[in-house]
């Protein structure tokens, strides 16, 4: 049995607002599957007892009980007498591949689901023939263990090198190779963060990483990031992190919320910041070059690492000028010192003791393939070696033929990139047409790189939307998926990086589950028009 309690008033903030006008106990178990097949509730959390719920959010202890047996009957619950409910999800079916998604690289699993919650390409063509290759190569690891924490050596180099040609110099005891860039994000927050350390991230962000940072105890401080033309995200992003700095642009301009990010840096002194800022996941975004330096120069200030997450950041289709790496605007980049233990400010006025501020995550995942289980961590050497002594406590290092396979096709990263490129425009205008089409009410904005778009509904049914998708074989995460306690009830995530005809058959779907929610109108709540 789980020891995951969880509480009436955490229940209810992860509820957001779930009274649809209908009955209490269809929409609270409709809320609560939404919650689980997202992911936001994860199999074997232990819910709150019914009467106890029902005092947290006014209703009666037959209302919560008739909602408890609803979601048992659809397989999401399993009570047992003096043990209380237990989230459960179904062996097979849709609910089941909405946590992890298809095996194959396509978006249409063996169920015949259409499974969007994924933002990731099928696999790169000529990748089997590569990995062939790659197992010639491993007969000169087989002597040593096997057991390899930090990187095999032409790997690190192969990936420095990438660095050094995109404008960041780099040596390779600065990358530590990992199992996927989630493992990166999840090591680096419980070595740098205590129970009860706030750490800044971005609103909407990536929910993997938010989990991530909330397992390791911290508490979250978020500042807006708008899609173009989505002004409502603003409003709802500032509401939701409890207006940090104020709120975002009335005008609904895109991008960071500079002033909040500046403040939240200066007053909640987070140890951490965690920032998307190339084709942010998921309104794709990218943080203009002279905000990225005056952001870094404030985190080095309050001595904040920040956590660039560049696993999307190449995923150019047409974004006008050049960009470096993240790391490549701090101050004094190309100097020795560091912060936070790993090199101290020179105290010359150089900015050199910016350098250590920024610690990059990338990965192969969205270029190459998401089944190829390698990302990185570029940082100073000093951090690389802390965070290998701390690796040993959950896994013993990343496997040497995945390792193999990558350090062969990193030099042929620019003519990868280009064809990836060519896909995604292709993707990206045919979803925006289909969407055009089928949605003339709704807001897409357009994007010049990355996987996805943040579109608009214009109204806050994004949870009911995605309920009513998969009555019609379609698997699409809601917009509170990437926010903090519900927020993004207007959003929706739709990627583009599928087939033509897969995004077809999702925008058929969406179309016919949108008619369902017009022919049955939701009210707008106050609390809803105060906060979207």
């Amino acid at each position: 049995m789980s020891d995951i309690q969880l509480s009436a008033r955490a229940l209810e903030s992860k509820l957001g607002e779930w009274r649809t006008g209908g009955s209490a106990y269809r929409g609270l178990a409709d809320r609560i599957r939404l919650l689980a097949l997202d992911g936001r509730l994860t199999a074997g959390t232990r819910l709150p007892a019914e009467r106890e719920l029902g005092v947290r959010l006014g209703l009666s202890r037959t209302t919560v009980t008739a909602a408890y047996r609803e979601l048992r009957s659809a397989g999401l619950l399993s009570s047992v007498r003096g043990s209380g409910s237990v989230v459960r999800l179904p062996g097979s079916g849709a609910a089941s591949s909405a946590g992890d998604g298809p095996g194959s690289g396509s978006a249409s699993g063996d169920n015949g689901v259409l499974d969007l919650s994924k933002a990731t390409m099928s696999a790169l063509g000529g990748l089997a023939d590569v990995a062939a290759r790659a197992a010639e190569d491993l007969s000169r690891h087989l002597d040593g263990p096997g057991f390899d924490p930090v990187g095999i050596p032409e790997l690190r180099a192969a990936i420095a090198e990438r660095y050094r040609v995109r404008g960041l110099p780099t040596d390779p005891e600065q990358i530590m190779v990992t199992i996927g860039a989630q493992h990166a994000i999840a090591l680096l927050a419980r070595v740098f963060v205590s129970r009860g350390d706030r750490v800044l991230i971005e609103q909407p962000s990536y929910p993997h990483a938010v989990e991530a940072f909330r397992a390791a105890g911290a508490r979250l401080v978020p500042v807006s990031v708008t899609a173009r033309g989505s002004a409502g995200s603003a409003v709802e992003s500032a509401a939701q992190a409890g207006r940090v700095g104020g709120s975002s642009d009335p005008d609904g301009s895109s991008g960071w919320d500079e002033p909040a990010l500046l403040q939240a840096l200066r007053g909640s002194n987070p140890v951490l910041g965690y920032l998307m800022p190339d084709f942010h996941n998921p309104t794709g975004q990218t943080m203009p070059a002279e905000q990225r330096t005056r952001v870094i120069e404030a985190a080095a200030r309050q001595g904040t690492v920040l956590i660039a997450d560049e696993t999307m950041g190449e995923l150019g289709m047409d974004r006008p000028g050049d960009f470096m790496p993240f790391a490549a605007y701090a101050p004094g980049e190309r100097g020795s010192a560091g912060i936070n233990g790993y090199g101290m400010d020179s105290g010359d006025g150089t900015g050199a003791g910016v350098r250590g501020t920024v610690v990059t995550v990338g990965s192969v995942g969205k270029t190459i393939w998401g089944g190829l289980r390698i990302g990185w961590i570029r940082a100073e050497p000093a951090l690389i070696r802390r965070l290998v002594a701390a690796r040993t406590a959950t896994d013993m290092g990343t496997p040497i033929l995945e390792q193999l396979i990558v350090t062969r096709m990193l030099p042929e990263m620019p003519a990868i990139l280009e064809r990836r490129s060519h896909e995604l425009r292709a993707g990206r205008d045919h979803l925006e047409a289909l969407l055009a089409a089928r949605f003339p009410d709704w807001t897409v904005p357009h994007v010049d790189g990355g996987l996805t778009a943040w579109v608009n509904l214009g109204r806050p049914v994004s949870s009911q939307l995605a309920l009513a998708a998969r009555n019609h074989g379609l698997l699409v995460p809601a917009g509170p998926r990437f926010g903090v306690d519900g927020a993004f009830e207007r959003f929706l995530r739709v990627p583009f990086c599928h087939s033509a005809v897969e995004m077809e058959r999702a925008v058929d779907a969406l179309g016919l589950a949108w008619g369902s929610l017009l022919r049955h109108p939701l009210p707008d709540t106050g609390y809803l028009a105060d906060v979207v």
